[in-house]
């Protein structure tokens, strides 16, 4: 079975957010694969997608806190700032998580580590909605 699904996550705050039950209610098809993977691909270059901690929120405020200090706005040298001082710190965040995940599926579930989650990078102060390419292949 191959199955393709756009969707959207609606508008987040800049920060990291954990999507994955907001991904699976848009995905029944999911549990009709007995082992397979899923493909989950963002369709923007201000954002980024990751896998990590989903349990504490700390993390989630961490990793902001770690790209804000690392990928700082209002750097004289950036070229690129057509949308804001957020602009191009935002393309340089998700080339560095990337913009997909592949996960394993087995019996009808991703097969996450019990304490993992996916991340949505939102790098922007105002973003938007974003949209997600979910390709399921398996049996």
């Amino acid at each position: 079975m191959t199955f393709q699904k756009e969707i959207n996550i609606v508008e987040k705050s800049r920060g990291f957010h954990i999507i994955t039950n907001e991904v699976l209610k848009q995905i029944p098809e999911i549990e009709k694969i007995k082992i397979g993977i899923a493909n989950v691909f963002i369709k923007h270059t201000s954002a980024s997608l990751t896998l990590n901690e989903n349990v504490s929120s700390d993390v989630l405020r961490d990793m902001e806190k770690y790209f804000g200090k690392y990928v700082p706005e209002d750097n004289l040298f950036y070229e690129h700032n057509y949308e804001g001082s957020d602009d191009m710190p935002a393309h340089i965040k998700s080339s560095i998580l990337g913009q997909s995940v592949s996960i394993p599926i087995t019996n009808g579930k991703l097969n996450l580590g019990t304490w993992q989650g996916i991340y949505l990078g939102e790098h922007r102060n105002y973003g938007g909605a974003r949209k997600i390419v979910i390709t399921l292949f398996g049996e």
